[in-house]
């Protein structure tokens, strides 16, 4: 189950496209992309694979609905996107993940971008479904960023339910929704103390500066969306965009 894609000089073509992942092209306003699959989600063994290629271009990307984890005995379902950039700009916003109770999953992300190109991408992490608490097994999670074909940034972790709800409990915590966000900007010195003025404060650098990093957590998922979406503006701001319109309330 996978997608293959690029733009050439704003020039959409699709390589490769396997059932169940399908996907909605606009290109009214700005080259969009719509992903979805028709099916209900992300089972045992099943293998997830997105693959961008940018050239002297501009997308938006979004999954259309949350992504759903569905239990496992044994085996794991796999969710990989790979991305390059050359000359180009991606914004990739993810709607919430929902790990299902006993749920198991490998997230790989790969993003290679040249030193002209731009990004944007973010994550969300819930606590399961609304009868759930963060009852599922077990989430590994290794995600790659590069910079001129250099890695700048490496997360590699595996989270356990068990041992994420008992650290919850232990610190009384209760923010259980939790957005990554990932940025590569022309002038990222400048545009982080956009962010900190704007009072994102848990945002910071990469090794080389290359990237600027946050996480931010909420008990409730429209204010955690919103905190998303207004980054995203002072983001396209930045790139002298106007504000966009995914088309979901």
């Amino acid at each position: 189950m996978s997608i293959s894609l690029n733009f050439k000089e704003e020039i959409f073509s699709l390589n490769k496209l396997s059932l169940p992942t399908r996907y909605y092209y606009f290109n009214k306003e700005e080259n969009y992309i719509k992903l979805l699959s028709i099916g209900e989600g992300i089972f045992p063994n099943d293998r997830i694979k997105t693959n961008i290629k940018l050239e002297d271009s501009n997308a938006i990307f979004a999954t259309e609905s949350a992504t759903k984890v569905y239990p496992s005995k044994k085996e794991f379902g796999i969710n990989y996107i790979n991305i390059n950039l050359k000359n180009s700009n991606c914004e990739f916003l993810n709607d919430e993940l929902i790990l299902f109770k006993d749920s198991k999953l490998l997230q790989f992300l790969r993003i290679n971008a040249d030193k002209n190109s731009t990004f944007f991408f973010s994550d969300i992490l819930t606590q399961g479904r609304s009868f759930e608490h963060f009852d599922f097994d077990s989430m590994l999670t290794r995600n790659k960023f590069y910079c001129e074909n250099q890695l700048e940034y490496l997360e590699n972790f595996e989270v356990y339910g068990k041992e994420l709800k008992d650290y919850i409990k232990r610190h009384q915590n209760q923010n259980y929704i939790y957005l990554k966000i990932y940025i590569k900007t022309k002038d990222n010195e400048t545009f982080l103390k956009t962010l900190h003025k704007e009072n994102f404060q848990s945002f910071t650098f990469s090794k080389s500066k290359k990237l600027i990093i946050g996480s931010i957590s909420s008990k409730n998922m429209a204010d955690l969306k919103k905190q998303q979406k207004n980054i995203w503006k002072i983001y396209r701001k930045n790139l002298n965009k106007n504000s966009f319109n995914l088309g979901k309330q």
